[in-house]
C-alpha cells in the first residue's frame, strides 16, 4: 500500500463503485441459479460482455465478513488490520461526532419472552418506532457517564458512552440465535477500564429492560460492536481522490465518513440515489453508491425479492452509463444467500467496466458461474481500488 500511494497521480477521470450489499448468493434448489443469475439483468449482462468480470474474497477464504470488514476491503483497507467496531460506524453514520475516549455500540431492539430472545430484530419495527423507543431510553441515568442515544434505521440504534476511564474491549450481548438468553457484557481483556465499562453497560441494559417492559415487540435491547474511534488515512491521503458516498442506510455513511468521504443526501430510494449521483457528478472524482435491500432480502430468506432488487438496480444502470464514468465497478461487500438467511463466506461477483478492461466476449450473463471464468479471476477485495485507479489512469509506472 505504501508503494501504491507513491504511484498515485492526478487524472481527470471519474470512478464509480456501485455496491449491492450482500450481492452474492447460492443456487435455488429447484433451478440451480443464484439470485443474481435468476434476475433479469439485460444491462449488466451487456456490460459484462465488454468488461472484466471475476470473483473477490472480502477477508480470507472461508471467512464470513460483517459489513464493516466487507466495505473496508472494498475501500482498499486491510479489514483484519483495520478492524472497526460496528458501533463506531453506526455512530458516525447518524452524525454523532465521536471523541477519542467515547465508547460506541450498535443496538438491536429485540423481543424477549420467558428469558430468551424470540426475535433478534423485533419484527423489523419501523424507524419511527425505533426513534420513539430511543426517546424512552433517554431517561436512563448512570453516574459519571454521559449517554448519547440515537435511532439508526428500523430496529437499530446507537449508544455512545462519554466519560473518563472507559474501555472498549467488550463482548456483545447478542446470542446471534433465537431461543437463547441475552449474554452479559464482559471485558475481553485484563484492561481495568474495560472491566469497569462492562459493568456500566450491563447496568444500562438492566434499566432498559425496565423502561421497555410493557413494549411489544421491542421489549429489550441487544448490544453489539463496541469500539472507540480509530484513526485511518483518508481517501484523499491514500488515493488523491475527492470522494463522496451515496447511501440511504446510516452505517454505510459512517463507513465512508471514517475514510474521509463526503456524505451526500441520498434520499430514500434506490432511484433517488442514482439521481443524486447525476446531480453531483461534476463535484467529485470517486463515488461510492450503496444499495442495501439486496442484503436485507437475503437475510430474510426472500430469494425472489433479492432478485427483484437486483433487477431494479439493473434498470438504472443506463443512468450511470449516461454520465460516462471512466471506471464503473459493480459488486457486493459480501454474499448473503437467501438459502442461509445470513452473510456467508462465498466469493462475490464483480464487474469492472473501463475502456482498458480485458473483455469477456463469451459471457452471456453477469452471475456467479460466469464470473468464476472471468478475466479478473479470483481476487481479494483489497485489490479492487488499485484496479480502479489503474483503469482510471491514476497510477504511475513502478520502477525504471
Amino acid at each position: 500500500m505504501d508503494v501504491l500511494q507513491e504511484l498515485v497521480t492526478k487524472a481527470d477521470t471519474k470512478l464509480v463503485l456501485l455496491v449491492m450489499d450482500g450481492l452474492g448468493g447460492l443456487p435455488h434448489p429447484e433451478t440451480g441459479k443464484t439470485e443474481l443469475e435468476t434476475a433479469r439483468t439485460p444491462n449488466l449482462d451487456r456490460l459484462a460482455k465488454i468488461s472484466s468480470i471475476g470473483l473477490h474474497t472480502p477477508v480470507a477464504t472461508g471467512i464470513t465478513p460483517g459489513s464493516g470488514p466487507g466495505h473496508l476491503g472494498l475501500f482498499g483497507y486491510d479489514p483484519v488490520q483495520n478492524e472497526v467496531g460496528r458501533g463506531v460506524l453506526s455512530a458516525l453514520g447518524v452524525g454523532i461526532e465521536l471523541k477519542p475516549a467515547d465508547v460506541a455500540c450498535r443496538v438491536n431492539f429485540a423481543t424477549l419472552e420467558n428469558g430468551v430472545i424470540t426475535d433478534r430484530r423485533a419484527g423489523r419495527i419501523p424507524t419511527e418506532e425505533g426513534a420513539r423507543l430511543c426517546k424512552k431510553l433517554e431517561s436512563i441515568r448512570i453516574p459519571g457517564v454521559e449517554i448519547i442515544i440515537r435511532p439508526e434505521m428500523q430496529y437499530r440504534a446507537v449508544i455512545v458512552f462519554r466519560g473518563e476511564d472507559l474501555g472498549a474491549d467488550l463482548s456483545d450481548t447478542d446470542p446471534q440465535k433465537t431461543g437463547l438468553a441475552p449474554l452479559p457484557v464482559r471485558a475481553t481483556s485484563d484492561d481495568p477500564a474495560s472491566q469497569r465499562t462492562a459493568g456500566l453497560f450491563n447496568e444500562f441494559v438492566r434499566q432498559a429492560n425496565q423502561v421497555l417492559a410493557e413494549e411489544r415487540p421491542a421489549n429489550t435491547i441487544l448490544l453489539r460492536g463496541f469500539d472507540k474511534l480509530p484513526q485511518l488515512p483518508t481517501f484523499q491521503e491514500k488515493y488523491g481522490l475527492g470522494s463522496a458516498v451515496i447511501a440511504v442506510y446510516p452505517m454505510y455513511r459512517g463507513l465512508a465518513r471514517l475514510v474521509g468521504m463526503e456524505v451526500l443526501d441520498a434520499g430514500h430510494s434506490i432511484e433517488e440515489e442514482f439521481e443524486v449521483l447525476k446531480q453531483n457528478w461534476d463535484k467529485y472524482d470517486f463515488f461510492f453508491v450503496h444499495v442495501k435491500p439486496t442484503d436485507s432480502s437475503g437475510e430474510d430468506g426472500a430469494f425472489e425479492k433479492k432478485s427483484q432488487v437486483i433487477e431494479e438496480v439493473d434498470a438504472l444502470i443506463p443512468r450511470v452509463e449516461a454520465l460516462k464514468p471512466d471506471v464503473l465497478v459493480v459488486t457486493g461487500d459480501h454474499s448473503t444467500p437467501a438459502l442461509l438467511k445470513a452473510h456467508s463466506w462465498h466469493p462475490v461477483p464483480i464487474l469492472l467496466a473501463s475502456r482498458y478492461a480485458r473483455r469477456n466476449m463469451w459471457v452471456e450473463k453477469f452471475g456467479e458461474s460466469e464470473c468464476a471464468r472471468g478475466a479478473l479471476g479470483f481476487i481479494k477485495s483489497t485489490d479492487i481500488l488499485p484496479l480502479m485507479l489503474a483503469h482510471g489512469l491514476r497510477l504511475q509506472k513502478f520502477g525504471a
